[in-house]
C-alpha cells in the first residue's frame, strides 16, 4: 500500500506524488515522440498520451510496491 507524504504538516496521499512523476515523466516522453515524428504515425494523439500516462503510473506504483518504498 502506498503511505503518505507529510508536507507542511498536511499528510497527501502518496498516489498524488506518483501521479506527479507520471505526469513529468508523460510530458517528456510525448515532447520527445514529437520531436521525432513519431505521432504523424498514430491516430489519436490524446488516447496515445493518456495511454502513456496510465503506463507510467503503473510502472511506478509496481516499482513503489516491490521496492517496499512508500513515498
Amino acid at each position: 500500500m502506498i503511505g503518505q507524504i507529510s508536507v507542511g504538516g498536511v499528510f497527501l496521499p502518496g498516489l498524488l506524488a506518483l501521479t506527479a512523476a507520471a505526469m513529468l515523466g508523460t510530458a517528456l516522453i510525448s515532447r520527445a515522440l514529437g520531436r521525432i515524428g513519431a505521432y504523424r504515425l498514430l491516430i489519436h494523439r490524446p488516447v496515445v498520451d493518456l495511454s502513456l500516462f496510465i503506463l507510467l503510473l503503473g510502472v511506478l506504483v509496481w516499482l513503489t510496491e516491490q521496492t517496499g518504498a512508500s513515498p
